[in-house]
């Protein structure tokens, strides 16, 4: 196991148009929640817009990277949680729900994959959103995902670093 492995949780999305917002208030209640319970050393709570290229510069070093983003599901059921785990570039999932930034992460993952600049692994969280219209604050379905996600990431960091990297 590598003791100074970097981790990196990224929320994507933008916080002035509703839920689209939930990737940034995972990472923002990760971050209170580190102050009372702090994560494992090496771990970086990151922000992006969902730029393809931005993406890749915070994710390559990392040996595992964690993104979060709101998505689109048709038939949807806001709040519902997907987790894709990227392998050898390929993502795999169940359910039909994309990226509400279109095909952005995907271009990331494609590009990332050919530049061989991947995370050593690259888990993705995507909540399917109500409201992605213009404004501020989380629909209460999409809301509500966000506590339960913040500590399932805890967790899954935590079991990746490994006893001898947890503080």
């Amino acid at each position: 196991m590598n003791l100074t492995a970097r981790i990196a949780v990224i929320g994507v999305g933008n916080e002035f148009r509703h839920d689209d917002g939930v990737g940034l208030a995972v990472v923002a209640r990760l971050a209170e929640r580190a102050e009372e319970r702090p994560l494992p050393s090496g771990t970086a709570l990151l922000v992006c817009a969902g730029d393809p290229a931005y993406l890749i510069t915070l994710w390559e070093d990392a040996d595992l990277a964690i993104l979060v983003d709101a998505a689109h599901a048709h038939p949807g059921l806001p709040g519902r949680l997907h987790r894709l785990k990227v392998d050898d570039g390929q993502m795999s999932q169940t359910g039909t729900a994309t990226s509400s930034h279109g095909l952005g992460l995907l271009d990331a993952v494609e590009l990332a994959r050919q530049l061989d600049r991947l995370p050593g692994q690259l888990v993705v969280y995507a909540i399917e959103a109500a409201n992605s219209s213009l404004g501020i604050g989380l629909s209460a379905p999409v809301a509500a995902i966000v506590e339960p996600l913040a500590e399932w990431i805890a967790t899954e960091i935590s079991l990746h670093a490994g006893p001898a990297n947890s503080r």
